[in-house]
């Protein structure tokens, strides 16, 4: 795959005043003195190059029958960034066109706290490519020439949906988010902060309870609440009433949580929680060990 800045062999049989070395500029093309326009490389195959420059020169009327040859001399370094929740994230040789899915069994797959979607940013030789692809089809329905694009990596993983598993070039850079982490503190028997893996509905109070090993029976389940950011609230959190007892009864609604959401179960044997005030029992979140963990 050529890309800005790469220098080129090109040879056309029989024709040494136009056989030498060349620069793809900066804005992806080559400029041959003997044809008005400039001649699109970047983003394209080596044949592909040789094919477009033969035929320009045909339509030129500049060479009966062209035979064009080239090869690259010089290339800046053709690299992938994988970075983000992934196995191995770091950067990855890459001197073609590949996939998505093809890229992160290079990074050896997902790390646990892994988000629901791959944010891709594209490159030059992307840009380039796509464009190439775009005139030479006209009434194709391509609308990947946006430089990033965000998809839908839980679903391409689970169905297989292949219009999902995009083409991935040289130069671009994949990101995967971690998900969202949300804590359970106070009469619980397994505090701590818990991954929100991806799904449907999202992570609800009743799961989180489930991962910290349910409530301890001192647990006031009734003063239950839920704390949140908030800039707008006093103190930059709100606390949302969330009772344990009734949710639990199917009296109310399972609340569905939020990142960095922190769910406060108080103990009824001991009253020093609530005198401690709001930011004490946010600032308790600060040193707690995150778990991974399958719901």
């Amino acid at each position: 795959m050529i890309g800005v800045d790469d220098v080129l062999d090109v040879y056309i049989v029989d024709v040494p005043e136009l056989s030498r070395q060349y620069r793809v500029s900066g804005n992806g093309t080559v400029t041959f003195p003997i044809l008005s326009t400039p001649v699109t490389a970047a983003g394209l195959t080596l044949s592909q190059f040789s094919g477009q420059l033969t035929s320009d020169l045909k339509a030129a009327g500049l060479v009966s029958d062209p035979h064009v040859n080239t090869s690259v001399n010089q290339s800046r370094l053709h690299s992938v960034a994988i970075t983000g929740a992934v196995k191995k994230p770091q950067i990855y040789s890459v001197f073609s066109q590949t996939t998505l899915l093809d890229m992160l069994s290079q990074a050896e797959g997902l790390a646990d706290d892994a988000g629901g979607v791959a944010i891709i940013s594209r490159g030059d030789i992307a840009l380039h490519a796509m464009k190439f692809s775009k005139n030479q089809t006209p009434n194709s329905q391509q609308s990947d020439s946006q430089s990033t694009l965000t998809l839908d990596l839980k679903r391409l993983l689970e169905s297989g949906d292949q219009n999902l598993n995009v083409a991935i070039y040289p130069g671009d850079r994949i990101t995967i988010p971690r998900a969202g982490v949300v804590y359970a503190v106070g009469a619980v028997n397994k505090p701590g902060g818990f991954t929100m893996k991806p799904n449907a509905g999202g992570m609800t109070v009743l799961q989180l309870i489930a991962l910290a090993e349910d409530t301890r029976p001192t647990a006031r389940r009734d003063r239950t609440i839920i704390i949140r950011n908030d800039p707008q609230a006093p103190g930059g959190h709100a606390q949302i009433p969330a009772d344990l007892k009734q949710i639990l009864q199917g009296k109310l609604p399972d609340p569905v949580l939020q990142p960095d959401d922190i769910l406060f179960i108080p103990d009824s044997s001991t009253k020093r929680a609530f005198r401690r005030g709001l930011e004490a029992i946010v600032q308790t979140t600060t040193g707690l060990a995150i778990y991974s963990s399958r719901f």
